[in-house]
């Protein structure tokens, strides 16, 4: 797309902001829970549901909504899932029945089911290829601001007034977005953007990259969704200071997004690596030595500087490897994601009356460590096959240089063979004629 700076600029903002909004959106209830419950009249776990099920949502219908969308102009994509932003926040902040708030999140959840296939390709695509890691940095930044500022001023704005004025304030915030991108992204067919597909088509990559991405999402969360327990029942922190290292929690992911995304154009593979490993020292730190407050803290800090990287490098590793249409991969990428994340928490659960809280952490570690097996393996297979075919990492082999030889000469033996038999036989008809 031949536009000026300012505007590419002004895109990608708007696109900031509505990953922002939305993933604000999809965890603000956890900090609202008893405010909804006891304003609707219902049990604290019916709320929660309200972040299950949005999750659960994402995750199945990321693949079947990318593909429906397929052939749809993002700009229209993007304008339709952002005003279904808007409308469900406006329905849910002036919901009074419990049914009726489900509804509205659940229609939020099929917009950001939507928004993490479509917006990637039109972000990257907007700016040239050596500059797309920092771009998908840019995004996860403000998809990593959520946690850090918009669910705290959320859950501070409820209690000083009521849970639906925060809500409310998330429809806003999805109106400008609405508005700048409707006015300044030029509508083009998605097929002939400029990231539509991947840069290095690599099918055995597209499925590590997915069964690692999911592994390290079910690994942290066995263990991340029992992390108040966890730190209150195991390194015997207050509940004041659980607050504030959730703080910090949410400030470590948002340093590791910031660096990885600096350095994501230039080690886009190790960054992945790095990233998945850096969760798993965390986690099993965790279970080993979380019972000493320092060290909790230490561990707690390596786990959520890893926690938003991971999401990150795998998005940008779809941009690269995706098979086909990157806006597809990214779906799938999404969605393996979230459906980790469900597998996660329903595996802690079970491990939770089974080992206890620490061990809620030892599951999630091997997990991830699991993951890092995936990522090793992936890559002795592409080694091994390099070497197969002759590559040293450097230069051919001898051997692999020989074999076209080898071929071409055969194939002129047969050439010259092929000749000699012709004049034969032309000689032959001479003497005969």
């Amino acid at each position: 797309m031949h536009l000026p700076l300012w505007h590419r600029a002004a895109v990608l903002v708007a696109l900031m902001l509505a990953a922002f909004t939305l993933n604000t959106a999809e965890n603000l209830p956890i900090g609202l829970l008893e405010l909804i419950s006891e304003s609707l009249r219902v049990p604290v776990s019916a709320v929660g549901l309200l972040v299950t099920g949005y999750g659960v949502t994402v995750a199945v219908a990321s693949l079947p909504l990318a593909y429906v969308m397929r052939a749809v102009p993002r700009r229209h994509a993007l304008t339709g899932l952002l005003a279904a932003l808007v409308v469900s926040s406006l329905v849910a902040a002036v919901a009074t029945s419990y049914w009726v708030l489900l509804f509205a999140r659940l229609l939020t959840a099929l917009a950001q089911a939507l928004f993490w296939a479509v917006m990637g390709p039109v972000a990257v695509g907007l700016f040239t290829p050596e500059v797309r890691g920092r771009v998908v940095g840019a995004l996860s930044v403000a998809g990593s601001l959520a946690l850090v500022l918009g669910i705290p001023a959320g859950t501070w704005l409820g209690q000083q007034s009521d849970w639906q004025v925060p809500i409310a304030m998330l429809a806003a915030l999805g109106l400008v977005s609405l508005v700048t991108i409707a006015v300044l992204l030029p509508t083009s067919r998605p097929e002939e953007e400029n990231a539509a597909y991947g840069t290095s088509p690599d099918a055995r990559r597209f499925g590590i990259v997915l069964a690692a991405g999911a592994l390290s999402a079910a690994g942290a969360f066995a263990g991340y969704t029992y992390i108040v327990k966890f730190l209150g029942d195991v390194s015997g922190f207050s509940a004041s200071a659980v607050s504030a290292l959730f703080v910090a929690f949410g400030v470590a992911c948002l340093v590791g997004v910031s660096i990885t995304g600096a350095l994501l154009d230039r080690f886009p593979q190790a960054a992945l690596t790095t990233a998945v490993a850096t969760q798993a020292v965390g986690m099993l730190g965790l279970y080993a030595v979380g019972t000493e407050p320092v060290a909790a803290v230490v561990f707690l800090a390596l786990m959520g500087s890893a926690l938003g990287p991971v999401f990150m490098t795998t998005q940008n590793a779809m941009l690269h490897c995706a098979p086909g249409r990157t806006d597809i991969a990214l779906a799938a990428n999404s969605g393996s994601y979230n459906a980790g994340i469900a597998a996660g928490a329903a595996l802690g659960g079970l491990a939770l009356p089974l080992a206890g809280v620490r061990g809620t952490f030892l599951v999630g570690g091997l997990l991830t460590v699991g993951a890092c097996a995936v990522l090793l393996g992936g890559r002795l297979l592409r080694v091994s096959g390099a070497e197969s075919a002759g590559w040293n990492g450097r230069h051919w082999t001898a051997s692999a240089a020989s074999r076209p030889l080898r071929k071409t000469t055969r194939k002129r033996d047969c050439a010259a063979d092929t000749t000699a038999e012709s004049i034969r036989e032309n000689a032959g008809r001479s003497v005969s004629g």
